[in-house]
């Protein structure tokens, strides 16, 4: 073989190969790093996973974390990217970090997790991967439940609609209102202030309904249902199932499904019994 023949079938290569590199980085686990020192003063890591098999536009899910958890605990604990290739989610897990709470410090020095959300968290997945509202959703566990909802209810025209599991939905009925305080200016009124289960009149009209479970043996199972009942007298639309389940990786697992079909079936108009 010649060497211009040599030559160009080592750059057919060389290009065949980048071409695969690009498909694969396109369509699997990715981690992606924002540097926020305006509003989090420290990095906060994303882990991406997209389906592989990807036929144009795909649903997009943001995928919160609980309490004393990480970006990682949610792939630490199940094939995400098994889930997204077979559901076709694209998964988003950003890091919440051990006790964010997904809110905005009171001191302007410290952490304001809400508006990295909004100002560059969001932004910048809405770019990279062209996210749509209609086709967007978000959920999450525990911390991450209460994070989720107010999410939504900060602004609605990002998302479908939101859901929760497990979630601490009405901080003064529980054990942490402490903590919260603590990030939200130290007193009872700005915790409350905070709670899902207060903001949740801000989206009176809503269309599509919200998605919230929880075991009936979990400590926070009457966060869920004040919540709902809440939703009720509001004339917010939610669907609520409940089980004999606990606080726990196990539940969690099923709960992650369990909103994926709900948020397939919206997706899709398919018939939700209403």
């Amino acid at each position: 073989m010649n060497s211009k023949k040599t030559f160009i079938l080592k750059s057919v290569l060389l290009i065949a190969t980048a071409l695969l590199l690009q498909s694969l980085s396109a369509y699997s686990q990715e981690l992606i790093v924002i540097k926020s020192d305006k509003n989090l003063k420290c990095n906060d890591s994303i882990l991406v996973f997209t389906p592989q098999n990807i036929n144009g536009q795909t649903a997009s899910l943001f995928l919160l974390h609980g309490w004393a958890g990480c970006y990682k605990d949610w792939s630490n604990h199940f094939d995400l990217q098994e889930i997204s290739d077979r559901t076709g989610f694209r998964i988003i897990c950003p890091d919440g970090f051990y006790d964010s709470w997904y809110i905005n410090n009171a001191d302007s020095s410290q952490m304001q997790w809400r508006t990295f959300f909004d100002e560059e968290l969001y932004p910048q997945m809405v770019k990279k991967y062209d996210l749509k509202r209609e086709s967007t959703f978000i959920t999450g566990l525990s911390m991450g439940g209460h994070g989720a909802i107010n999410i939504f209810i900060d602004d609605t025209s990002r998302f479908r609609t939101a859901g929760s599991m497990s979630g601490v939905l009405d901080f003064p009925t529980t054990t942490l209102t402490k903590s919260v305080a603590a990030k939200v200016g130290g007193d009872f009124e700005n915790c409350s202030s905070e709670s899902a289960k207060v903001r949740v009149e801000k989206i009176k009209g809503l269309k599509t309904p919200l998605i919230i479970t929880c075991g009936y043996n979990d400590y926070y199972v009457g966060n869920a249902i004040s919540f709902c009942n809440k939703c009720k007298e509001m004339g917010v639309p939610y669907i609520q199932v409940m089980s004999p389940a606990t606080h726990s990786w196990k539940y969690w697992g099923f709960a992650l499904e369990d909103h994926i079909r709900y948020f397939s079936k919206i997706l899709k108009g398919d018939n939700l019994g209403y």
